[in-house]
């Protein structure tokens, strides 16, 4: 199953306009609301990819790992 790339120049403008108000020394950021919007559907597909990605990696290393069998054979309990 191939996965589409997310498109994140949303947030690589939000980090850039956080970086530049630090800068600047801005106290706040303003965003319109079509910013906003498209900012939070990034931030939305990306935690949703990572969390998909994280299940998988669960799943993954609960197959991997062997079964491990133990044998008992009551031993001889009359040696000394």
């Amino acid at each position: 199953m191939q996965k589409d790339n997310i498109n994140t120049i949303a947030l690589q403008t939000f980090i850039n306009q956080v970086r530049g108000a630090e800068l600047g020394n801005q106290r706040e950021i303003r965003l319109d609301i079509a910013t906003a919007k498209t900012l939070s559907h990034t931030l939305s597909l990306v935690m949703t990819r990572l969390a998909g990605n994280y299940e998988g990696l669960i799943q993954s290393v609960q197959r991997v790992e062997p079964e491990v069998q133990v044998k008992m054979d009551g031993g001889n309990w009359d040696e000394k």
